[in-house]
């Protein structure tokens, strides 16, 4: 029985899927997020919007997917130290230095503001991992004594994406491998070694 006389439609996958989110990037590079339509999608992928629909929910799950799809399968890096655990996982391909990444970046911070179902999606399904990550990196440092017993991992993981987006959106600078390495060793990496400052009554 084909899948036409079941009633069913076969499913977008492999390489034409990775064609379609492809497309996605482009035009979500090239436009923006709210002008980014399923239609121009599939024009760019030379696809149909029932293709489209047939494998994502609507427009905020396609976007997102063609993020991660960009940004590969979340691995935890184990290099055999923080640092270098940490600069495996923000940097290279899909990393805090990845052109097309900070880009993204820039549509989906503007997305998140004005689409709360895109927002959700987003968190869920890419943020989510990527916490996960970051905290599995850490904790497997603190068990080699890397990191101080005391540290709020929740403030501290977050801490190096933070400052390296702030200094590439805010302050023009270039995000580079070399300037990820500053961010470690001059804050994230003291910090994590020696914990929360003593308080004072």
């Amino acid at each position: 029985m084909t899948p036409t006389e079941t009633g069913t439609r076969p499913r977008v996958a492999g390489e034409r899927e990775l064609e379609i989110l492809d497309a996605t990037l482009e035009v979500l590079d090239e436009v923006g997020y709210d002008l980014l339509t399923m239609d121009a999608v599939a024009s760019r992928a030379k696809a149909s919007k029932a293709t489209l629909y047939r494998r994502w929910k609507g427009k905020p799950e396609l976007v997102v997917a063609a993020i991660m799809a960009h940004k590969g399968e979340a691995v935890v890096p184990d290099t055999g130290t923080l640092r270098g655990d940490l600069l495996a996982a923000y940097c290279g391909a899909g990393g805090l230095n990845d052109p097309m990444a900070q880009t993204v970046l820039t549509a989906v911070v503007t997305a998140m503001g004005r689409d709360p179902e895109f927002a959700e999606v987003y968190r869920r399904d890419f943020i989510a991992p990527k916490v996960a990550t970051s905290r599995a990196i850490y904790e497997r440092a603190r068990e080699r004594g890397e990191v101080h017993p005391d540290v709020d991992l929740a403030i501290l993981a977050p801490s190096l994406a933070g400052i390296v987006l702030h200094r590439a959106f805010l302050l023009g600078d270039a995000v580079t491998p070399e300037l990820v390495g500053r961010v470690l060793d001059e804050v994230i990496l003291p910090a994590a070694l020696h914990g929360p400052a003593p308080t004072t009554d």
